[in-house]
């Protein structure tokens, strides 16, 4: 069995009128994809928390989140490949001034360069799962947020 690919989800919410909001982002052009949150691999010698914040900047443009706690490891395979994979998923805060919605364009050398993401803040809990369920721990940052069972499927 192949070693699992090490990665990081990042659920940064942001609170707004005392109900928390969760960032989320959509391909331009490739709806298929579906709604996600910031997520990728970990670098050699990089912390998870160091490694969530990176993924949020690249994928967002957003270099104002601040680490807050691990929630939970998940081994799960890629949704397509089936390849293993063990995601390490961090809460991060935004600050409440953070746009509502915006564009970025993907820079640098990852598979994700070029790309043009809509990001956007979404009121928690979530009408609807996100792509590859990556809604699934929303209810350890507080059990009022997860997203309900089945909800828009």
């Amino acid at each position: 069995m192949s070693q699992p690919r090490i990665r990081v989800a990042a659920y940064v919410l942001r609170h707004r009128a005392a109900r928390p909001e969760l960032l989320v982002f959509d391909h331009v052009g490739l709806p298929e994809a579906g709604t996600q949150v910031p997520a990728g691999g970990v670098q050699p010698g990089e912390s998870f928390e160091e490694a969530a914040l990176r993924e949020v900047a690249e994928e967002t443009g957003l270099r104002t989140a601040t680490a807050v706690r691990e929630l939970a490891v998940e081994d799960k395979p890629h949704p397509e490949t089936g390849q293993p994979r063990r995601t390490t998923v961090l809460l991060l805060r935004a600050p409440a001034d953070t746009p509502d919605a915006w564009r970025h364009h993907v820079t640098g050398t990852d598979t994700d360069a070029g790309l043009t993401f809509a990001c956007r803040f979404l009121p928690l809990p979530l009408a609807r799962p996100l792509a590859d369920d990556q809604d699934a721990w929303l209810g350890r940052v507080d059990p009022r947020l997860a997203t309900a069972p089945g909800g828009g499927r």
